[in-house]
């Protein structure tokens, strides 16, 4: 087992890994920008580096300044969370070649999955179903044109290299395609460095259906059963829960057993999460793999009640898995708190917090690395606390967020409790009939 972590990440994530690491007897090494100094996961480290300014390409994205705090603290192995580095195979690489242990796949599993045209390759040849698309990169507008035609619209137009909605356009028929393929270019340029495409049939009505696994350094790999990640605004998740109420008992058996073939294709090391698309219909597609641990994993921890930080530090150190699958026992809720304000196009609200009361009671877990006093950093993304309720039915942990919500107290700066508030209340919601595009036409006038 590991002796001390240093954990290349920030907030409320890398707090989470210094509390299992605490737990199994591991130090730990946080470190923090110039905007973090002040940080929960600053203080509860054993030791605390600052890698730099507020900047993320200058502290949490530049390799050379965390490597450097690897060396100077002695560390043997490295959390990378999730964001910022966490799915960089040159990263991954770096910490092989440096001897230091990355808790996390190896770099060529990165690869596979990190370019969505390997990953779909990889997954058609494993047998696990993918929605009809283009074969392989667009090489121009002519062929996008020809290839969006035979599959039919409408379509959507993808980064091979993106992720959370960037390069990523949906066209319902033939006379937007030239825009659309022009902008889905430019954004991913600007966003990843590479302006590379794909098409994919575009499904309607479709439910975002995760399936977290972990594999070891074996070859054996299981699931731990699903989460709905479907309530999004523009691509980005804002409530998860399990087990899905789209979901019956023959479909959470295929789609298991198909995210346990996509992790067995790659000989899968460590934890991650295969996200698939589910039509009205419940057929489901393969849609893309998560290479690291997701924001949503509490709501897996809570309904099979099961350590996967623990699990990936374990399985990092070359411990077996037994490869039973999990399936949930109780019913779990997790509701994003980020600062913004959600009755103006949930515009971002850094700034200080000058009041703030976190819920409790049973059955209510927060996650979290702020508290009063605490001045939130407009260089970083807006979540400042995960909210999770678990009870024995969805209906009872929707009434357990309800309250939770009304307790939850955050001063100084808007923050999306109210959106959550109002959705609890909504009937569809409540009924469990939404999908990805649930929030186009939802209230959020104030």
């Amino acid at each position: 087992m590991f002796n001390k972590i240093l954990i290349a990440n920030r907030g409320e994530i890398a707090l989470r890994i210094i509390r299992t690491c605490r737990e199994m007897g591991i130090k730990t090494v946080a470190v923090y920008s110039t905007a973090d100094r002040e940080s929960l996961h600053v203080r509860f480290a054993d030791e605390a580096v600052c890698i730099g300014p507020p900047a993320s390409a200058e502290s949490y994205l530049s390799i050379p300044r965390i490597m450097a705090a690897v060396e100077i603290t002695n560390t043997d192995a490295i959390h990378p969370g999730y964001g910022f580095l966490a799915e960089n195979a040159e990263f991954a690489q770096v910490c092989c070649e440096y001897g230091i242990k990355f808790i996390g796949p190896t770099p060529e599993q990165i690869r596979k999955m990190g370019d969505k045209i390997t990953a779909k390759e990889t997954m058609i040849k494993a047998g696990v179903p993918v929605i009809p698309g283009s074969d392989g990169l667009v090489k121009d507008l002519k062929h996008g044109l020809k290839t969006a035609k035979d599959i039919g619209y409408p379509i959507i137009i993808k980064a091979t290299a993106g992720g959370g909605g960037k390069g990523m356009r949906v066209v319902w028929e033939e006379k937007e395609f030239e825009p659309a393929y022009t902008l889905a270019r430019t954004e991913a340029k600007a966003a990843f460095g590479n302006d590379g495409v794909y098409i994919e049939k575009f499904v309607e009505e479709p439910r975002h259906i995760e399936f977290q696994i972990a594999g070891d350094q074996y070859g054996t790999v299981c699931h731990l059963s699903e989460r709905d990640c479907s309530i999004q605004r523009r691509h980005q998740k804002l409530v998860e829960e399990s087990p899905s109420p789209f979901m019956t008992d023959e479909l959470r058996k295929k789609m298991g057993e198909a995210a346990v073939r996509a992790g067995k294709a790659i000989d899968y090391e460590g934890v991650g999460t295969i996200e698939f698309l589910v039509d009205k219909y419940r057929n489901f597609y393969f849609m893309e793999m998560n290479t690291r641990i997701q924001v949503e994993h509490p709501v897996t921890e809570e309904v099979i009640d099961h350590d996967l930080i623990k699990e990936q530090i374990k399985i990092a150190a070359g411990e077996r898995i037994s490869g039973k699958n999990y399936f949930p026992t109780m019913c779990a809720m997790e509701c994003r708190i980020n600062a913004e304000d959600p009755f103006h196009g949930f515009r971002p609200s850094p700034g200080r917090i000058t009041s703030f009361h976190s819920s409790k009671g049973h059955g209510v877990r927060v996650d979290t690395h702020v508290y009063a006093g605490y001045t939130i950093p407009p260089y970083y993304d807006s979540m400042i606390a995960k909210l999770i309720c678990r009870a024995r039915t969805r209906e009872e942990v929707i009434r357990k967020m309800e309250r939770a919500l009304d307790e939850f107290i955050v001063e100084g700066v808007k923050t999306t409790v109210p959106f959550h508030q109002r959705l609890m209340k909504d009937p569809n919601f409540r009924e469990g009939n939404f999908h990805t595009g649930f929030l186009n036409n939802f209230d959020l006038t104030q």
